[in-house]
């Protein structure tokens, strides 16, 4: 219980008056010793103003963010809400020059009601592959996924992904999931990378499930030709090509939010994901850089670069409190 100034002046009196010892009096008045001395100790030093409650107010965080910079992280939030709150913060450090964690930007955003649920479901898989890469073009994964057009029917589009960087190499949209479609794609997936010109010691390993076109002799002759070596999935064991799956529900969740009425229309937004996905969004399993700055060798770069604009905010930070401090 809090006594104000007044109170707290009377029972010093009536200790005082008292003809029991203070002892038996603080009893009476269910007054705690240590309490009574504090008061009377602030009484006899600095007199009756001394006793005023001076409960001390919540201290200010040394690494708060401030006012203005939280403004700038929900106009970013606001304009770019397709971005996620570990998105949001990357992107608001590598532009804005400023680190701000993701932990922050989610309690902010929070804080103002801009917190949406997934419209998805997450896709479990196994925790890690069990021979990882260790640079790019070491291992290739493939696959199909199918979309639909109105009118047209299905339609499949064939992919070739880095292991290591999770970079898009190479796509194509295709009326069959024959072996030709395979090998048309890993011819684009050899160009772009440069693989077919170039001498490298070994050629990337191609990854894929055990679907007829990747069964096909059509295939392994195209391989052997090329000096590929090719690794299948084990049966009813989609987790072996994780990446590549995830990267289909990745896209999907995207253009899935249309409907297509000609091929050309769903190749223009294939395409126009794909360039986004490679160059734009930061992939927290790439420690959010993008797939094209892992797969090009810009990643560590990057990286260093946010450590220094983070120890470089918090010097800012720390110093200003210092400063509302003193």
């Amino acid at each position: 219980m809090r006594y104000p100034a007044s109170e707290k002046l009377e029972i010093i009196r009536i200790v005082e008056r008292s003809h029991l010892p203070a002892k038996q009096t603080l009893d009476r008045l269910g007054i705690a010793r240590p309490t009574f001395y504090r008061w009377y100790d602030l009484y006899q030093r600095f007199g009756e103003d001394s006793l005023e409650d001076r409960r001390p107010g919540p201290r200010r965080a040394w690494n708060r963010i401030p006012d203005k910079v939280q403004a700038q992280v929900l106009e970013m939030a606001l304009e770019r809400c397709e971005l996620s709150p570990r998105e949001l913060a990357v992107t608001f450090t590598d532009e804005r020059r400023y680190f701000v964690s993701e932990a922050s930007v989610y309690r902010l955003l929070k804080a103002h009601d801009l917190i949406t649920s997934p419209n998805f479901i997450v896709m479990k898989a196994a925790s890690e592959f069990k021979d990882k890469t260790t640079a790019p073009n070491q291992l290739w994964q493939t696959d199909f996924t199918y979309l639909k057009i109105i009118g047209w029917g299905w339609y499949y589009l064939s992919t070739i992904l880095d292991d290591y960087s999770r970079y898009i190499i190479a796509w194509k949209l295709c009326t069959t999931m024959r072996a030709e479609d395979v090998t048309d794609t890993l011819e684009l997936a050899l160009a772009a990378s440069g693989c077919d010109q170039a001498h490298v010691v070994h050629k990337p390993r191609l990854l894929s499930d055990n679907g007829p076109s990747y069964v096909a002799g059509e295939l392994a002759d195209y391989l052997a030709e090329k000096d590929m070596r090719h690794v299948r999935g084990a049966p009813f064991h989609p987790q072996t090509q994780g990446k590549i799956e995830r990267w289909h529900q990745t896209l999907k969740n995207r253009i899935l939010l249309e409907n297509y009425f000609l091929p050309g229309d769903l190749e223009a937004q294939v395409e126009a994901f794909v360039k986004h996905y490679n160059h734009q969004r930061y992939h927290e399993s790439l420690k959010n850089v993008t797939p094209a700055d892992a797969y090009f060798g810009r990643a560590e770069t990057i990286i260093k670069q946010r450590e220094r604009i983070k120890r470089k905010t918090i010097e800012h930070r720390r110093l200003q409190h210092r400063k509302l401090a003193a």
